[in-house]
């Protein structure tokens, strides 16, 4: 397939095409309305189709794609307006809300330590996934701070935020996790800002309270992480 050069090297070309999968998973999630059918994941799963078959390399994608890319810093800021409308229920369950944050940071953390270490991981692909439940800005800044690779980390994070996104509500439904408040935290601090995306659909209040994990998840993460490492 052959398309204009001067237009691919532009980042009209990554930033339409990211819009257009995105467009094209959101009507596939609302006519049928499962949960595996995630915008976010069809539209991953688009691009990279759409890529593999016109042979366009990931590099000229990313000349658009980059500057998605960076409207994601920005964007983490305004997940705090529905915290603000919600800001009562952070008051009333502020103790159980930062409990549960911090033992559902230090668990992803952990966890990945535990299965890195049964899969006989490198150590630097284990320093690289630890940070795999916080946001990509943060995550990414402390997958170099600790000695892993911020390329794999963000990968990672992705693949988590994803995973997150599509089966929070199962989750939620098999562990028989009913309270709004609940459902939130953790949403938000095992899936971040993807998973936030889908709580923000589940409701108002999970929507706000999983905003808040994010950044106590990340600030935690970052601050924890080197202290546990140094424990393994």
């Amino acid at each position: 397939m052959n398309l204009d050069n001067a237009f691919l090297q532009t980042p009209l070309f990554g930033i339409f095409l990211s819009l257009i999968a995105f467009e094209i998973g959101v009507s596939i999630s609302r006519k049928w309305k499962f949960s595996l059918l995630n915008p976010i994941l069809i539209a991953n799963v688009l691009i990279i189709g759409f890529l593999t078959c016109t042979g366009i390399s990931l590099e000229t994608y990313n000349i658009g794609g980059d500057v998605i890319t960076l409207f994601m810093y920005p964007v983490t800021v305004v997940l705090a307006v529905p915290l603000y409308r919600q800001v009562h229920k952070l008051c009333k369950y502020f103790v159980p809300i930062m409990i549960g944050i911090c033992v559902g940071s230090l668990t992803a953390m952990l966890s990945v330590i535990l299965c890195s270490k049964l899969l006989h991981l490198s150590h630097t692909m284990m320093l690289s996934l630890v940070p795999k439940s916080i946001t990509i800005p943060m995550g990414s800044v402390v997958s170099a701070q600790i000695g892993g690779i911020p390329s794999v980390t963000i990968i990672a994070i992705v693949v988590t935020g994803i995973t997150g996104a599509v089966t929070a509500p199962l989750v939620c439904k098999i562990f028989r996790i009913k309270y709004p408040v609940a459902q939130g935290v953790a949403i938000g601090t095992t899936s971040h800002a993807l998973g936030t995306t889908r709580a923000m659909e589940i409701g108002e209040i999970q929507g706000a309270m999983s905003s808040l994990s994010i950044g106590v998840a990340g600030v935690l993460t970052a601050v924890v992480a080197p202290y546990i490492l140094q424990l393994f």
